[in-house]
């Protein structure tokens, strides 16, 4: 008798945990549903579950307290970016009226008689105006197109905007005795892009490629949309390659970049949906872009 008064106390509690686990398991799908509805829009909602366990219920809470926070927190850092690249355009926009002003000032002494000592003056301040006027129209270009989240999406073939691209690099490619390399698919590449994007990608990238390259350059691109741009770049490192894309950043020989050729670059790739990486080896610097 004992025997089976034992099996069945066990078939109890073993049916009350299999029910136990079935509550908690409801519950946890419950508060994944409601996690990732609030993760995905900007609701003020509780997160609800069925399951009177006090355990169950403390967790919910704590997640909704954590969800909180971090609606906050991103509240703020969208506010702030906002901020910070409306005070970018606004400076930017600003600058742009002294130093126009100054470059027709410098033009006007250009054609005064001066002294070796004055010339050579003259010519450094002509120089670093020229370097701040880059830097402001680059700053201006960037908070602009951080700032426009519309792009105008049409079927482009990807190779025809790259030959566009490349040809129009030709002056500069002579001037510092480069024979590019160009190898493009012959298949056409056609994918949804905003042309003028993808033509300012391009042009950066090249931009970049040839202002730092040791006398060669290379462009390949195959039939599944993947565009490699590489160059000897003997003063890079590993570290400095991991830091191209970051906003500002500059090597030490690059005085005169603004460090967001790049930046952009990427901001736009990743914005039409591709990717963009670096990769260095053998003193020869990489950039892929691939866009699905």
């Amino acid at each position: 008798m004992v025997p089976w008064i034992i099996c069945f106390m066990l078939i109890v509690i073993l049916s009350i945990l299999v029910i136990k686990i079935r509550v908690m398991q409801k519950s946890m799908d419950e508060i994944c549903v409601c996690l990732s509805e609030h993760l995905s829009s900007d609701t003020n909602q509780l997160i609800t579950v069925s399951s009177s366990d006090k355990h169950v219920r403390h967790l919910a809470s704590e997640i909704a307290k954590q969800l909180t926070e971090l609606r906050r927190q991103r509240r703020q850092y969208t506010n702030g970016d906002r901020e910070l690249k409306e005070a970018v355009t606004n400076i930017s926009h600003d600058l742009r009226t002294p130093l126009t002003a100054i470059c027709g000032y410098l033009e006007l002494l250009e054609s005064e008689e001066k002294t070796d000592n004055i010339k050579r003056y003259l010519d450094q301040i002509s120089n670093r105006t020229e370097a701040l006027k880059s830097l402001t129209e680059e700053l201006f270009k960037y908070s602009v197109i951080s700032s426009v989240s519309d792009l105008n999406y049409e079927n482009i073939n990807i190779g025809r905007v790259l030959e566009d691209t490349l040809i129009s690099f030709y002056g500069a490619f002579e001037q510092k005795n480069i024979t590019p390399k160009i190898s493009l698919s012959d298949s056409p590449v056609v994918r949804s892009l905003d042309k003028s994007a993808l033509a300012r990608i391009f042009e950066n990238i090249v931009s970049n490629a040839v202002k730092y390259s040791d006398g060669d350059f290379e462009a390949t691109m195959t039939e599944t949309g993947e565009i490699r741009f590489s160059n000897t770049a003997l003063k890079l490192s590993s570290v400095e390659v991991g830091k191209l894309f970051d906003r500002f950043y500059t090597i030490d020989s690059a005085r005169k970049s603004t460090g967001l050729g790049l930046s952009i670059a990427k901001l736009l790739t990743e914005r039409m949906g591709g990717s963009i990486s670096a990769y260095y080896k053998e003193n020869i610097l990489s950039i892929t872009l691939h866009f699905e």
